[in-house]
């Protein structure tokens, strides 16, 4: 086939985008509702997490379907059926009398979500033009990356002004909108083929988020809170690979990990996203607790670098479409490695001046090579590979997310609860320094691994 980039292409992957968007935005959005939320429908800090760990599990679970659904149905039904179950999972918010409604409402959600993200990718790598894949991706990129910057002030400024339903309410127009421009735009270049799905993979895929995902939030809360459902995990997720390697179709090609070059680029994308979505909960945290900012003005103070990072993105596709993708994969590397290290030697004595300008810095490092990872460890792969490829890197991201957030919250939390002379705003700049520690070494193994996978592209 004859690839070119046309209208009905960008409108695909805005409106494939919108969807991703929405459903990055609702997760950051609803996190700054959990007082309100525990409020009026009196339920423990514990229990209000779920919003959050309910939709990430699922769509975590969506995310190695992601090729079977490829396969199996076309795009423009896969995209129909997803923002549908999203706009009713916004619905069953909107209208929640109880607070299990209102998490049943965001599992729906996160079963849209966890469809589309995919969706848009696969759409990307099969369709584009080869000369303007990188470009492309980082438009994806840039889509879902500045949710994470508009989320909390935008929940802030809702939730304030009209009430927390509100963030749902008006979310729902956007996913009209998408899916009227996805109907009209999405189309097939290769016939779905009937391939069966293996439900006992699901299954075990499946319990292994349940159990790792649900081990890494209670690292809080104690070893064996902690070990018992991450050893679960672990157990099935050894199930699912050696499921993997016995059936016909299996869900994942998990063969595709023996490539070495896109391990390694998988690995760097993995603890990349566990650094970023860790600075997530760090800086909003810090400063309300440790400079006395309100919660809008978290989300004001992170606004700007997480937008000009997501800017990057297209920016450093083109670089990566130009001049291949070591330059503007090493490059961005090096920018965060410089940031966390300010952050980390700064840890205690961080204002909100130093923060914006700080976090700036790290999300130009993280627009310009975050993107650029996925995108050249999925083009390490055969073409007929990308699907399972483009998979994994979006499970990986959801898990990474997920695992992120918890342990940065516990190496936060067991410093807020050390007893010592220490005032609480103290206790928790010195839990956020040890945090950028830890984050900073995750950064230095992914970039080690990326210049060892890109060094023969000079």
């Amino acid at each position: 086939m004859n690839k070119g980039l046309n209208a009905k292409l960008i409108l695909s992957i805005v409106a494939t985008g919108l969807l991703s968007f929405s459903g990055v935005v609702v997760e950051t959005a609803t996190n700054v509702t959990f007082p309100t939320l525990m409020k009026e429908f009196n339920v423990t800090t514990s229990s209000v997490q779920w919003m959050t760990t309910g939709y990430l599990l699922v769509a975590a679970i969506m995310m190695p379907l992601s090729a079977f659904l490829k396969n199996r149905f076309t795009y423009k039904k896969l995209f129909a059926f997803a923002a549908s179950l999203f706009a009713s999972g916004l619905l069953i918010d909107v209208l929640a009398p109880a607070f299990l409604v209102l998490v049943i409402g965001r599992v729906v959600q996160g079963i849209g979500a966890g469809i589309a993200l995919p969706l848009m990718f696969n759409i990307i790598l099969e369709q584009a033009p080869r000369n303007k894949i990188g470009f492309l991706m980082g438009i994806g990129t840039l889509i879902t990356a500045v949710a994470p910057a508009i989320g909390p002030t935008f929940g802030g400024v809702i939730v304030d002004a009209i009430g927390w339903r509100s963030i749902f309410g008006l979310l729902i127009p956007v996913i009209i909108i998408a899916l009227i421009i996805g109907i009209y735009a999405i189309k097939q270049v290769q016939e779905p083929v009937k391939t069966h799905l293996d439900f006992l993979s699901v299954f075990y895929i499946a319990l292994t988020f349940i159990g790792l995902i649900i081990g890494f939030s209670n690292l809080s809360k104690g070893l064996g809170m902690f070990l018992i459902p991450v050893i679960l995990g672990i157990v099935f997720l050894m199930l699912f690979m050696k499921r993997s390697n016995q059936v016909e179709q299996p869900l994942l090609n998990l063969k595709v990990l023996k490539n070495k070059l896109f391990r390694q680029h998988l690995g760097a994308f993995f603890l990349f996203q566990m650094s970023a979505l860790g600075m997530s909960f760090i800086l909003p945290n810090y400063i309300q607790l440790v400079d006395h900012k309100s919660a809008l003005m978290a989300g004001l103070v992170v606004l700007p670098g997480a937008a000009i990072g997501a800017m990057f993105a297209p920016v450093s596709g083109i670089l990566l479409d130009n001049l291949g993708a070591r330059r503007p994969i090493i490059f961005g590397s090096c920018l965060q490695i410089l940031a966390m290290i300010i952050f980390a030697i700064s840890g205690r004595s961080l204002i909100v001046w130093s923060i914006l300008s700080f976090y700036i810095l790290y999300m130009v490092g993280i627009g310009t090579s975050f993107g650029n990872t996925m995108t050249n460890g999925i083009n390490k792969l055969q073409q007929s590979d990308s699907a399972d490829g483009n998979g994994l890197f979006n499970t990986v991201q959801q898990f990474a997310g997920a695992v992120g957030t918890s342990i940065i919250s516990a190496i936060v939390a067991i410093s807020q609860s050390s007893v010592n002379s220490f005032s609480r705003a103290e206790k928790t700049a010195i839990g956020s320094q040890h945090g950028f520690i830890v984050l900073l070494v995750l950064l230095v193994i992914g970039a080690l691994l990326l210049n060892n996978a890109t060094k023969k592209e000079d």
